[in-house]
C-alpha cells in the first residue's frame, strides 16, 4: 500500500514492480509516487493483465506550519482533479528547482557531474530527486552507494546554513490541509503516512478535523513504540490501519523489500468503504 516506481524516486518501471509483486504472491498493490498521478491508468491495466489489483494512488509532499514539520498525505482510489493537478504542478516545478540548485553547489564545489547527466538517471519520471544525483555520483566514484556517508554530507537538512548540507535546498511544499482536501477533491482517501518517521502525532487531532481518514501504522522506519503509538490515535479518532514498505528498489533509504510489511487485503475494503465518506467538520 506505499510503493514507488521510476515515475518519481524509485529505480524500477512500473511493469518491473508489478512482476516483482507477483513473483511475491502480492495480490494487491497500491503505487504511491510522490507528487503524481502520472502512470497510475498504465498501472491499473498491467496489474489487470497479471492478477494483482492496482489501488490509484500518491503520496503528497506536504508541510504542517503549525508544527514546523514535513507531512507525507498518501491518498487512495484518487481520480484526476484540478486541485490536485494544481499540487502536482507546483511541486513538480519546486522540486527540479531546487535540484538544479543542488547540481549548481556540486559543480561549484568541485564535483565532476552536469545537469544532463543527471537527468538520464530520471528517464521517463516527472523529475529529478537526490538519490538520482547520488547515483551519477556513485557511477563517478564518489561514494559506494546511494545513502552512503557522501548522502548525509550533502542533503542533510536544517534550518540554516550552519546546520544544513552543503549541497541541500529546501523546495516549497504544499500545507497538510491543502493537501488531505485535495485527495478528498478528487474523490480519494487521504492517509497519513509513516508518523513516526517524521514525529508528527500531535498533529493528527487536527488533521483529522481537515478529513484524515487513515494511518500508516506498519512501516519499515516504524519501532513498536510507533506501532502502538499510531493504532492509539487510530482507535481514538476512528481512522483505519494501514502498512508498507515504502519501497524503492535501489533507491530505497530503509531497504525494505516490496510487501514487508504486508496488511490483510481486508484493509483495502475499509479504504474504499471511505472513499465517498465526508471529512468532519472542524
Amino acid at each position: 500500500m506505499h510503493v514507488h516506481t521510476r515515475i518519481s524516486d524509485g529505480s524500477l518501471t512500473i511493469e518491473d514492480t508489478l512482476r516483482l509483486a507477483k513473483s511475491r504472491g502480492i495480490t494487491h498493490i497500491s503505487i504511491t509516487d510522490h507528487d503524481t498521478m502520472q502512470g497510475i491508468n498504465q498501472a491499473v491495466s498491467e496489474g489487470e493483465k497479471m492478477g494483482i489489483k492496482v489501488i490509484p494512488g500518491i503520496e503528497i509532499s506536504a508541510y504542517d506550519f503549525r508544527l514546523d514539520k514535513r507531512v507525507h498525505i498518501l491518498g487512495y482510489y484518487i481520480k484526476p482533479g484540478v486541485d490536485l493537478d494544481r499540487i502536482c504542478n507546483e511541486l513538480a516545478a519546486s522540486r527540479t528547482q531546487a535540484s538544479c540548485a543542488m547540481v549548481q553547489l556540486l559543480m561549484d564545489a568541485g564535483y565532476d557531474i552536469t545537469w544532463e547527466e543527471i537527468t538520464a538517471y530520471a528517464d521517463g519520471g516527472t523529475g529529478v530527486y537526490k538519490q538520482h544525483i547520488m547515483h551519477a555520483l556513485m557511477d563517478k566514484g564518489y561514494c559506494d552507494g546511494i545513502y552512503s556517508e557522501l548522502y548525509y554530507r550533502l542533503f542533510k537538512r536544517g534550518k540554516d546554513r550552519n546546520t544544513r548540507g552543503v549541497a541541500f535546498v529546501p523546495m516549497d511544499y504544499v500545507d497538510v490541509k491543502h493537501a488531505i482536501g485535495a485527495v478528498r477533491s478528487a474523490g480519494g482517501v487521504p492517509v497519513l503516512a509513516h508518523p513516526g518517521q517524521l514525529d508528527v502525532y500531535e498533529a493528527i487531532n487536527y488533521m483529522v478535523d481537515y478529513g484524515l481518514a487513515g494511518i500508516e501504522a506498519y512501516h519499515p522506519s516504524h519501532n513498536l513504540n510507533d506501532i502502538a503509538k499510531s493504532r492509539f490515535y487510530a482507535d481514538k479518532y476512528d481512522l483505519f490501519i494501514t502498512g508498507g514498505s515504502d519501497f524503492h528498489g535501489i533507491y530505497g533509504e530503509l531497504d525494505a523489500p516490496l510487501g514487508c510489511p504486508q496488511i490483510h487485503a481486508e484493509c483495502v475494503d475499509q479504504i474504499q468503504a471511505r472513499a465517498n465518506q465526508k471529512p468532519r467538520s472542524a
